[in-house]
């Protein structure tokens, strides 16, 4: 994944994850019931926290491409698909099946992290 890539999509799951939680604030607030509604803003929220990870890794990949900062960018992308969209859908449908589909993406958001680290433990000393 590019540093283009890597901040075009942190853009647009920020913008998505803006959408989100004002939908949720205000569209879905009196219509869900609290705990519904409280997993859609944590769908929104760790949304948004991935959005700022891309952004800032998309910083490190416009300095140099490295294979570990290309992952983390790769897996909290998808991690952020996987987690909050999940739990969109799971609130939005009731689809209690889609509750198994979360832990992946969480894993996914988890493992972006820790290639994070090992592409800021492999850097030279810039």
């Amino acid at each position: 994944m590019t540093g283009r890539q890597s901040l075009l999509i942190g853009a647009v799951l920020g913008a998505t994850g803006v959408v989100a939680g004002a939908f949720g604030a205000h569209a879905l607030r009196g219509r869900l019931d609290p705990a519904d509604l409280a997993v859609f803003e944590t769908a929104a929220r760790y949304q948004l926290y991935h959005a700022l990870a891309l952004v800032a890794v998309s910083i490190w990949l416009e300095q140099a491409v490295r294979p570990p900062f290309e992952w983390a960018a790769r897996l909290f992308a998808l991690g952020v698909v996987l987690f909050s969209g999940s739990l969109y859908l799971l609130v939005l449908t009731g689809q209690k099946w889609l509750g198994a589909v979360t832990p992946v993406g969480g894993g996914l958001l988890i493992l972006g992290w820790l290639a994070l680290a090992a592409g800021a433990l492999g850097r030279s000393g810039r």
